[in-house]
């Protein structure tokens, strides 16, 4: 080894001990003859002194340096001179007095500093990669990231699970999202496909009599991308078998539970047992079926009040529709301005309107306001009796915004749930240091796709109906619900599971009701309809986001800062400059043509 120790290993207990460490150099500072520098490897910084009087040689050595450069220094360790102690540094009690010291490999200028966090543009970063994960805040997320992963494989390995990888390339079967294709050299016309998740797979290995499987599995997915998604990721993907839904979510929770105490025990997790959301439930109140819990400001039902009002807008919406809002705490001092960009916002997200009924800060209660105390989109059409009776259902008191939406319940919700995702986001609502996971469940198990003349999973295909929910798919599919459970923290989807369908009957009726005829099961499905015919016990599994959840416990608001090479927003490698063309002998092994148009040569936008 080219070292002894860790800089950041190292404490007052060493010293007198003589070392060597390896690293970058951090950062160098000149004091007169003193040449100071901080030596940077994994585990941390320690602070090096190159003095003439111990070593000439080895201050030459020091002299030279500069940021990124490689070293070895052998010295020895010394308490740093009383009043010189850095508190910052779990090495500051200590300095290493070099004996020597050999440049290891010399480095370029970096396009940006590693010893500062300073912003840096994100396509730099990802063109350097190399030298952004140098950082210590990237170094910070790998080794959590690194830290939850062991901690989720040795939970499951000490109750009984199997880690056992899946295939990667393997056939393409509708699923949900679009598949990445791999073309096949021996059989020319055919494609593999990258999986987007193993779950026939896994459910294979079920009727196979594993009963207890999981893995870390990579999935793809050629979708568009956001903050919180990649074209390619990492689950943690389990199944079970002889189980129901309690013990799935049960398994889940106390993992989940266990994990952030133990990985990131500064964060407080809100509740547990995790709190069980009806979806119905959680569209109603939140608008989302991934609601943020750190926060109330609930969605209130006014439609009933809003029936007996003078206001055209919300008798009329009243009849067909609902009439919902939410209230912004402490916003009643909003401009013009301000409220017209919220209305901008929900009409960005469906709404056809909102109304902002302003409740000025007086001393007493909402009885007390008058009508030249609110200030209202709605003008005089809402008398201030209706005012008080709205503000009171919602909770509001003086001080407060109310805002109003109407129409279609299901574009009432969504744009509802959106607006109070954001002004919680604006109004800091949600406390960083909380961690609040909840369960959401009963959702339908099918949706009615009008423009395809055909019902669709919201989920997948394989989900298994609840047990008194079954003869409603003779009736009216749209009613059945499933035994589907969604792990949900802080607004997004941590993971989704569900007991799945384990006889070939049931499974087809699935199937059929999706409009896939008997060719196109048997085709697209017919390994996994084969094999549930074959002595298949009941199971069920869950997949949770690897990415998504280190995301989560470390605080990042996108999930490239939680993957080591991750792609653009567009789904492009900054680093290889991919994706990219290939060779026209790679094309004709392939026995695959480009059309003239779609081959400019150029590199992905954003390169």
């Amino acid at each position: 080894m080219l070292k002894t120790h860790g800089c950041g290993d190292l404490r007052a207990a060493h010293a007198g001990e003589k070392v060597t460490l390896a690293g970058w150099v951090h950062r160098r500072r000149d004091h007169g003859g003193l040449t100071f520098i901080d030596l940077r490897d994994r585990s941390g910084l320690a602070q090096v002194v190159f003095n003439p009087a111990t070593s000439s040689v080895a201050h030459a050595v020091g002299h030279t340096l500069r940021g990124e450069w490689v070293v070895q220094v052998t010295g020895e360790v010394a308490r740093r001179p009383q009043g010189t102690e850095n508190a910052k540094m779990p090495t500051g009690e200590v300095e290493i007095i070099a004996g020597s010291a050999t440049v290891l490999n010399e480095s370029k200028t970096p396009p940006f500093y590693v010893n500062e966090d300073a912003p840096v543009d994100e396509a730099v970063r990802l063109q350097y990669r190399y030298i952004d994960l140098r950082k210590e805040r990237m170094q910070r997320n790998m080794i959590l990231r690194h830290r939850a992963v062991k901690f989720m494989r040795d939970f499951l390995d000490a109750r009984g699970f199997l880690e056992i990888e899946t295939p990667i390339l393997i056939k393409s079967t509708p699923e949900g999202a679009r598949d990445f294709l791999v073309p096949s050299r021996l059989q020319p016309g055919s494609f593999y496909a990258l999986p987007q998740s193993p779950q026939q797979l896994k459910q294979l290995l079920m009727v196979a009599g594993y009963e207890r499987y999981f893995q870390m599995a990579r999935c793809f997915r050629d979708e568009d991308l956001r903050a919180d998604r990649q074209p390619e990721f990492t689950q943690m993907d389990l199944e079970m078998s002889f189980v129901e839904m309690a013990d799935v979510m049960g398994l889940v929770e106390e993992m989940h539970t266990e994990l952030v105490r133990k990985i990131v025990p500064e964060k407080r997790l809100l509740a547990t047992p995790f709190p069980r959301l009806d979806y119905k439930d959680a569209m109603s109140r939140y608008g989302s079926d991934k609601p943020d819990l750190r926060f109330g400001m609930e969605i209130t039902d006014i439609t009933g009040l809003a029936r007996t009002t003078q206001f055209q807008v919300f008798k009329a919406a009243a009849q067909s529709g609902v009439v919902k809002g939410i209230v912004a705490p402490g916003c009643a001092g909003y401009s013009r301005k301000q409220t017209d960009e919220l209305l901008e916002f929900v009409r960005g997200k469906g709404a056809k309107g909102l109304v902002t009924i302003a409740l000025e800060k007086i001393a007493g209660s909402l009885e007390a306001l008058t009508q030249e105390q609110v200030r209202s989109s709605a003008g005089r059409h809402v008398t201030i009796d209706e005012i008080k009776a709205m503000a009171g259902r919602m909770g509001a008191t003086p001080g407060d915004l109310l805002l109003l939406v109407a129409g279609p319940e299901a574009e009432t919700n969504a744009a509802l749930g959106s607006l109070r995702q954001m002004m919680g986001e604006r109004l800091k609502l949600a406390d960083p240091s909380v961690l609040a996971f909840g369960w959401v469940v009963n959702f339908p198990l099918l949706e009615w796709r009008p423009e395809e003349n055909r019902w669709d999973s919201p989920h997948n295909p394989f989900c298994a109906p609840i047990d008194q929910d079954t003869p409603l798919l003779d009736m009216d599919p749209g009613r059945a619900m499933a035994k589907q459970y969604d792990l949900i923290c802080n607004g997004y989807e941590a993971g989704g599971g569900s007991i799945r369908n384990h006889k070939r009957a049931a499974q087809e009726k699935i199937l059929a009701l999706m409009g896939h005829d008997a060719a196109a099961r048997e085709e697209q499905f017919g390994q996994l309809l084969g094999a549930l015919e074959y002595g298949a016990p009941p199971h069920g599994g869950i997949a949770t986001g690897i990415d998504r959840l280190v995301m989560l416990l470390t605080g990042e608001e996108n999930i490239r800062q939680t993957i080591a090479f991750p792609k653009t927003q567009n789904g492009a490698d900054l680093l290889f400059g991919a994706p990219a063309p290939v060779s026209e002998k790679q094309l004709q092994e392939l026995s695959i043509t480009v059309k003239e148009q779609q081959r400019s040569g150029e590199r992905p936008a954003g390169a």
